[in-house]
């Protein structure tokens, strides 16, 4: 008890009202979006693919969020742009639940995947603000155990709700975004870093411009290059696994959930201790490591055959998961001038967004072949790629530095 009372006074208390509003926003989500694919294929009568194709305009359409989002949060704070898009999200919410057709519908998941991540940018911007360098690891780890609390949570109330009605689910999760913007409203400050006094306030089509700078940035193009490949490694956990698994071994989906719940009680029970230990390390090492563990876990599902062993792959995969996560984040927000934070974040989000984009419709190609297992194999060896490129750009960083034993500080690229 005394050391969370230790651990709870290291930290601004502004940076425990961002995790708790997080959490809260976080629930209402993880309230639907579990079942999306349930109440399209019900209520409209239409088939996988269809949906298939929703959530890949989905994901589309979420990266127009990310980029405006991102330019927005630099030009106009962080708190607005959090709020804008709780509001804009939640009404659009409930609309999609009163949709007469699947038309409808796909039109609607356009506007919220926009709306939805215009905020992120601004989230993840306001948490570099508030911490110092030396904490952003373990706060992007905290934040880490609050969305995995929010999954162990969620989808059981969603569950209980969608028994009753879909149309519950919905207009839940729009009334907790609401109450998140109260809360963000009367709880939490800007936390945009202020310009100088003599500064000009910059034009919003230059804020947009400056996208271009953040892509011109070699080393952090480079360093989203090697998140990317290790993308299209996990990927394969929330979307393929599971099929894999029940088309070749017969595993029913409650134990495949049993594995997405073993990796989520791990990083709720670990997550902040691996944190503390791994800041110690120079950080791309760090994304090495945990890169390496996810060839070791997720290739082993080509050749183990057991449950047991299906739960040791987990493990490993978690592990790796709990490495590199936090130190991903922390380092997006190393790379970043302090003006530029919200473009920054947004870009790295494309480092996510488009493997899930085409990383299922691929892997489903090798899964639907001759020999599914290969793509174990190959997820494997992308992973060894990707944890190469990663101590390579240690190296440079080490380099660059002068002193191989110290790669705390990355240099200035742009």
């Amino acid at each position: 008890m005394q050391k969370m009372i230790e651990t709870f006074n290291e930290y601004p208390r502004t940076f425990w009202k961002v995790i708790l509003i997080t959490f809260i926003d976080r629930v209402g989500g993880a309230l639907i979006f579990p079942f999306f694919a349930l109440y399209l294929t019900s209520k409209f009568n239409v088939g996988m693919a269809d949906v298939g194709i929703l959530f890949a305009t989905f994901s589309l359409s979420s990266f127009v969020g990310n980029a405006v989002g991102g330019a927005l949060t630099d030009r106009f704070g962080r708190k607005k742009i959090i709020i804008f898009g709780l509001i804009a999200s939640s009404f659009s919410l409930v609309a999609m639940g009163f949709a007469a057709s699947f038309q409808t519908f796909f039109v609607l998941a356009l506007f919220i995947g926009i709306l939805t991540d215009v905020a992120g940018p601004a989230r993840e911007a306001m948490i570099a603000d508030i911490l110092p360098e030396e904490k952003r690891a373990a706060g992007y780890g905290i934040l880490r155990i609050a969305f995995n609390l929010s999954i162990t949570i969620g989808p059981a109330i969603g569950g209980l709700l969608a028994g009753v009605s879909y149309l519950l689910l919905f207009i839940s999760d729009a009334v907790i975004s609401l109450l998140t913007v109260v809360l963000v409203a009367t709880l939490l400050p800007e936390t945009k870093p202020q310009r100088h006094a003599d500064a000009p306030q910059e034009a919003v089509a230059k804020t947009f411009a400056g996208y271009g700078k953040v892509f011109r940035d070699l080393a952090f193009m480079l360093f989203l290059g090697f998140v990317l490949l290790q993308v299209l490694a996990y990927m394969n956990m929330n979307t393929t696994l599971g099929v894999y698994l029940r088309n070749q071994f017969g595993t029913p989906a409650s134990r495949y959930g049993l594995l997405l719940s073993i990796n989520a009680a791990m990083v709720v029970l670990f997550q902040f201790p691996i944190t503390r230990r791994v800041e110690k390390f120079p950080p791309m090492l760090m994304m090495a490591v945990g890169t390496f563990l996810y060839a070791i876990g997720f290739s082993m599902y080509g050749y183990v055959s057991s449950y047991t062993m299906f739960i040791v792959a987990m493990v490993v995969i978690t592990i790796g998961e709990m490495i590199v996560a936090p130190v991903q984040q922390a380092l997006t927000a190393k790379f970043a001038p302090e003006e530029m934070r919200g473009r920054y974040m947004a870009v790295a989000g494309l480092a996510w967004g488009i493997p899930f984009m085409i990383g299922p419709y691929l892997a489903g190609l090798i899964i639907d072949g001759p020999r599914p297992e290969l793509l174990w194999y190959i997820a494997g060896f992308i992973g060894l790629l990707s944890a190469f490129g990663f101590l390579n750009l240690n190296r440079a960083i080490a380099y660059r530095q002068g002193d191989q034993t110290q790669s705390q500080v990355l240099p200035d690229t742009t």
